[in-house]
């Protein structure tokens, strides 16, 4: 995780300076620890292992296609409402188009955002899912469309491709978007 982040951090310096300065220092173990007791759940040592380098960013960037990198906090507030309309039944009756190895919900309080748009769609860990699903893969939530769709079987492999992405020019800094984007949106 540090080798990447760090090809990463060397493009971020050339590229986009002022997204590298944003990134947050390493989150803290009592940071990790707190979040995991909110969320009732244990996180995926590759996901800890990335909040241990940049405990997301300072304010809203695009740092994964449009989405801003969440803190631990952060984390904590967007699954925070999300848990509420779940508990408020909000779902009760609404279900998703998952792509295999995700479960049929619309939302669950497994799936924890370490991405957010600003308009209510995220990135997520998938730690509950189906039989054929690993836990701990990536998969997308929109508030607005069924679609639930597998990005990556683990944190790691989701962030070393999309590195490889920013490096290869898959991804470029525009900004007119406020971060980094997939090339083909500019």
């Amino acid at each position: 995780m540090e080798q990447t982040w760090k090809k990463f951090e060397e493009w971020l310096a050339q590229h986009w300076p002022e997204g590298l300065s944003r990134l947050n220092p390493p989150a803290t173990d009592e940071q990790i620890s707190e979040l995991e007791r909110q969320l009732e759940i244990k996180l995926p040592l590759d996901f800890v292992a990335c909040l241990k380098v940049h405990n997301g960013q300072d304010g809203f960037l695009s740092f994964f296609d449009g989405m801003e990198f969440l803190s631990c906090e952060e984390i904590y507030s967007q699954w925070a409402v999300w848990k509420e309309l779940l508990d408020a039944g909000e779902f009760k009756d609404t279900f998703s188009e998952p792509d295999k190895g995700i479960k049929n919900h619309w939302w669950s309080s497994k799936w924890i955002p370490f991405t957010h748009n600003g308009g209510g769609d995220h990135l997520c860990l998938d730690l509950d899912p189906s039989e054929s699903g690993s836990i701990g893969q990536v998969i997308t939530m929109w508030h607005d469309m069924e679609a639930r769709e597998l990005q990556a079987k683990t944190f790691g492999d989701y962030f070393q491709g999309y590195v490889a992405g920013v490096l290869s020019g898959q991804y470029v800094y525009a900004e007119e978007y406020g971060g980094l984007i997939n090339a083909d949106d500019v």
